[in-house]
């Protein structure tokens, strides 16, 4: 099967960057220290496999920058959690006064996405580095959470970074307007939410992975920059 042509292309992704300079944490924000991220460690711990591996499930980013060591990868199912645009970003691909959005995996639905089998070692210090790089404020915008996937090879459980509905950057739920607007127009120091979009979509199609929703939201991402930036 010829692989899908995306209409959000480099070329219109490149037209939404912008350079921002970085203006570093929040000073209103309360931010993690590192007895938080014992503690939250200490907490995981009793629910993760002794006698089995590790798995991490990514569902946006994490599959195209997974920035962890890992032996293997698998294509996996997460039921009753859906890939959601619902985290603000005031940071790293927004401002404070053209805020971005994230990823996060909110209730409902259904989630294809991949599993990575954390290399043998040091498991506490592979999940720190984990929850440093995707938990920085208190109440956290995510909540590491162990799931059930089904794969073609069996079932497994993975850790996942769900949405933390209590959390400083839970947006809500979001309508495509909305969503497609911000995605659009932000950027910050790390890119763009076109580059964020472009790069899920893209990584996705390549493992065989056709999320109907982000395929349309890419859709209207690259209309409206040729309409807004021609």
């Amino acid at each position: 099967m010829a692989a899908r042509r995306m209409s959000l292309t480099p070329e219109l992704v490149a037209r939404c960057w912008r350079e921002v300079e970085d203006a570093g944490p929040d000073p209103d924000a309360t931010h993690l220290d590192d007895s938080d991220y014992g503690a939250m460690l200490d907490e995981l711990r009793p629910e993760l496999p002794v006698a089995e591996p590790l798995w991490l499930f990514g569902y946006g980013s994490l599959i195209w920058k997974p920035e962890i060591d890992h032996v293997e990868e698998r294509v996996a199912v997460a039921r009753g959690w859906h890939r959601s645009f619902c985290m603000n970003m005031t940071r790293w691909r927004g401002t404070k006064d053209s805020p971005g959005l994230m990823m996060a995996l909110d209730r409902g639905g259904q989630c294809m996405g991949v599993a990575f089998r954390l290399a043998d070692g040091d498991r506490r210090q592979q999940l720190d580095k984990l929850f440093r790089r995707e938990m920085t404020l208190k109440p956290t915008s995510y909540k590491p959470r162990l799931l059930g996937l089904a794969s073609d090879v069996g079932p497994l459980k993975a850790l996942a970074f769900v949405i933390n509905r209590k959390g400083l950057t839970y947006a809500g739920p979001l309508d495509d307007h909305e969503v497609v607007g911000r995605l659009a127009t932000s950027c910050g120091h790390w890119g763009s939410g076109a580059d964020y979009l472009y790069n899920t979509v893209k990584n996705l199609e390549e493992r065989g992975i056709h999320d109907r929703h982000l395929w349309r939201l890419q859709r209207l991402v690259a209309e409206r920059i040729t309409a807004s930036k021609p």
